[in-house]
């Protein structure tokens, strides 16, 4: 009995400090993360994603954010397509909802290794209402759970936001793999 209560202590304490971070190559300490390029049409994308990235990188601490000419590590991204099209219908065979997505073309090079460790093409998307007020019009468009009044970030211009949105769900997937690489 005294076997099987040590052994669960040590299973439990194992897990209480194992990090994500852990997968991450041991050599790679930093990461640059240029501006994002863009192909499309859509005019401060290249910003709006490449500060995204930076926040989730910056609040993750997981890696020293550095300019690429001392990182360990460079991520570069292009946004390479936007779509844009009808969602959801009403009863009257309307478009009462469309879907912003956004599709990035990124690697993340490991300058000692000389090798890339993600080669990727990462999606996200946004949803949005054509009543102009997204506070007001019946659609979880950060898909949170929440809707409109239950929902306190849920505001300005509706196209805009679907964009924003987008473009979290690509830097949170890009982050989660990164942590998750080896």
């Amino acid at each position: 009995m005294k076997f099987l209560i040590f052994n669960l202590i040590l299973l439990l304490n194992g897990c209480a400090i194992y990090s994500l971070a852990g997968s991450i190559p041991p050599h790679i300490k930093s990461i640059s993360i240029p501006l994002v390029d863009n192909e499309t049409s859509e005019y401060g994308l290249e910003q709006i994603v490449t500060d995204r990235i930076l926040e989730k990188f910056n609040h993750e601490g997981i890696l020293k954010v550095l300019n690429e000419d001392v990182a360990n590590s460079i991520l570069k991204g292009t946004i390479s397509k936007i779509d844009e099209n009808p969602y959801t219908y009403n009863k009257e065979e309307s478009v009462s909802e469309y879907r912003y997505k956004v599709f990035l073309k990124l690697e993340w090079y490991d300058v000692l290794n000389d090798v890339n460790l993600i080669s990727k093409t990462y999606t996200g998307f946004g949803s949005y209402g054509l009543s102009g007020d997204i506070s007001n019009d019946g659609i979880d468009n950060d898909n949170d759970g929440k809707i409109d009044e239950f929902d306190d970030d849920e505001f300005g211009e509706p196209r805009s936001f679907a964009a924003r949105i987008a473009m979290n769900k690509i830097a949170e997937d890009i982050l989660n793999d990164i942590m998750t690489t080896w």
